[in-house]
């Protein structure tokens, strides 16, 4: 919770006020009962069987009027600061912690997970801000009033005071005891609090694919098993915290009938008198209301203080330094010492840019994802010249997509070394590669504004010529004009109201808005068909300006015209090359392909078999290939 504290030093002043003027009113409150016996006894009992004073009844009735009304107001006043405090802080603290995620590297998020982080800038935070407006309104008022309550009852007198202390010390064991026993029941109740939070966004989340495959009953089972988890912690810590407030009156009020007993006994001698006796008494019942207040109020810290543990956690997680002669993350395993002689030889080497330097170059490349048990890519050879169109297919899972997500620097590269105009990625500022690099991700995702608003994010200040641009570049235009306002027609969360292949032109437009250097895509024209993937493809080859370009995609249609094909095989490179050259000399790309164009496969082999049977012939001078 220390660490989490500079978030409230803008809010010194309140943070100060606020308990200031709850002491006032804690010290108004316990000048009440005194008054109380000035009434009884000098007003009520002032004129023995001639009647009472009354002119000293409403005097002390107007001061008990104003102690209400400044104590209200204190009281107010304290509220008002408590809570501009706690949530200024809780509002500044939430945008660190938003600020510091989005500041994450994909590594750390994927370890960290997404329903945690939301979890913790929500739920953990709300708690947190609780605790810190409970402490600033009760974290001195309360123990003021139990104490100031006992001093004042000594003042009164000693021999019935001594009731308070047999009852304060009990009722510390009753209040602490049951807090100590219930504080780990709350850690618990929150651990399944969080898993029903985390079924329930999954629930959502997977919703059409939940009712394609009718597990509506499965998930409501499964949704009812954690939900029954919650109900039973809750209900078990709640019974024992239930003990506490009849332990507490039970403990109380036997001290209040030893007041009786020994007050009477005193006032039946003259050492007490009646109104003195109704003091001590309201002392005590001040007692026990500040007692269960601090009780709550300690109930409540604790849960902050452990959401407070869970937040700090959040601010550790740090992003791996990188070194910049090595461009290696530091802490991840597999990283390789360059080798610049045996690289220079490379089998990627030969395609050099202007000047004899390749734009991007992949030398000897891996990466390994933290706690991974073996690496996603291995020894990753190849160069790219600037303007070119790089394809990158292979089967499921062979590390298609966590190639191109180097190229960014989403995730640090853990062996070899990846260039970029000769500069290591890992050496180049965030802001300098991520202005260089359009991306657009397998899934397509919009976010809730209009087409405008979201074509902004590759370039703020983008004039409509540019995005127009973008959008007929993309195969969008279509789109676009069949929307009532058209660049300023409004996307739902997601878009949820564009259908996938209107998503992914748009997401494609919001990359081509930028102008990048490198454009990205990650299988993201798999909803096209194939006439606007052709037209797509066409279309960004004529791109000014030499973008180079990636495509990502299971289609041998969408990278057989590109000028390198790059064939993935579990994490390595099984062959690059152009279409015909990988059809002849790449087995993983030859079954890709066949797979996907069985009669091409049919023509090879008839133009195979004849080879084959016309070399037999000449063998055996037989007939020659004219004869047959």
């Amino acid at each position: 919770m220390n660490k989490l504290m500079k978030y409230l030093s803008d809010y010194k002043k309140e943070s100060v006020l606020a308990p200031l003027f709850k002491l006032l009113e804690a010290f108004f409150e316990l000048l009440v009962p005194l008054v109380m016996a000035s009434i009884i006894d000098r007003g009520i009992n002032a004129g023995g069987a001639g009647g009472a004073d009354t002119a000293h009844i409403w005097r002390m009735g107007l001061c008990l009027l104003a102690l209400a009304v400044v104590g209200l107001v204190s009281s107010i006043t304290a509220q008002f600061f408590a809570a501009k405090a706690a949530v200024g802080f809780s509002a500044k603290l939430r945008q660190a912690l938003f600020d510091h995620i989005q500041g994450l590297d994909f590594t750390n998020i994927d370890k960290a997970g997404t329903s945690t982080m939301i979890t913790r800038m929500t739920s953990d935070v709300n708690q947190i801000q609780s605790g810190v407006n409970l402490v600033l309104r009760l974290f001195l008022r309360s123990p003021i009033i139990v104490f100031g309550a006992m001093i004042m009852a000594f003042t009164i007198d000693v021999k019935s005071a001594l009731v308070f202390v047999v009852a304060i010390p009990l009722l510390a064991i009753v209040v602490f005891g049951i807090m100590i026993w219930t504080m780990p029941l709350y850690k618990k109740v929150q651990a399944n609090l969080d898993k029903v939070l985390g079924i329930t966004r999954e629930n959502l989340t997977g919703v059409r694919v939940i009712r394609a495959f009718h597990q509506e009953e499965v998930e409501e089972g499964r949704f009812r098993g954690f939900t029954k988890a919650l109900a039973d912690s809750q209900i078990f810590v709640g019974k024992i915290s239930a003990v506490m407030n009849p332990v507490t009156y039970v403990i109380v009020n036997g001290a209040i009938i030893f007041l009786i007993y020994i007050g009477a006994v005193q006032v039946n001698v003259g050492n007490l008198t009646q109104g003195e006796v109704v003091a001590i008494i309201n002392y005590m019942s001040q007692i026990l209301v500040e007692l269960v207040k601090l009780a709550n109020l300690i109930i409540t810290v604790t849960k902050a203080l452990a959401c407070a543990d869970r937040v700090a956690g959040v601010f550790e997680i740090r992003n791996q330094e990188r070194t910049a002669a090595t461009g290696i993350s530091e802490g991840m395993g597999g990283a390789k010492a360059p080798d610049s002689a045996g690289r220079a030889q490379g089998a990627g080497a030969a395609s050099l840019d202007v000047g004899g330097t390749p734009f991007l170059h992949f030398d000897h490349v891996s990466l390994t994802y933290a706690g991974a048990g073996a690496e996603t890519l291995h020894d990753i050879d190849f160069t790219v010249n600037r303007g070119e169109t790089i394809g990158v297919i292979g089967g499921t899972g062979s590390g298609k997509s966590s190639l191109v997500n180097l190229i960014p620097g989403f995730y640090p590269v853990t062996g070899g070394h990846l260039r970029l105009e000769g500069r290591d990625i890992a050496q180049i500022p965030e802001d300098e590669l991520r202005g260089m690099v359009g991306m657009v991700p397998q899934k397509a995702v919009l976010f809730k504004g209009t087409i405008r608003s979201n074509l902004q994010w590759g370039k703020p200040d983008a004039t409509e010529e540019e995005m127009w641009q973008a959008i007929d570049t993309a195969q969008a235009r279509e789109v676009v004009e069949g929307k009532r306002g058209k660049l300023d027609a409004e996307i739902a969360q997601n878009g949820k109201n564009l259908s996938g292949g209107q998503r992914q032109r748009l997401t494609i437009a919001r990359a081509l808005v930028r102008s990048p250097r490198i454009l990205i895509l990650d299988d993201s024209a798999s909803a096209l068909d194939y006439a606007t993937d052709a037209k797509l493809r066409t279309a960004i080859r004529g791109l000014e300006g030499g973008t180079t370009t990636f495509i990502v995609s299971q289609r041998a249609s969408s990278i057989r015209h590109a000028d390198k094909i790059v064939v993935l095989d579990d994490g390595e490179m099984a062959g690059i090359g152009t279409h015909d050259e990988l059809l002849e000399n790449c087995e993983v790309y030859r079954e890709i392909y066949f797979s996907q164009y069985p009669e091409e496969r049919l023509k090879a082999a008839g133009a195979g078999n004849g080879t084959s049977g016309n070399r037999s012939d000449r063998e055996k001078g037989g007939q020659s290939h004219g004869s047959r």
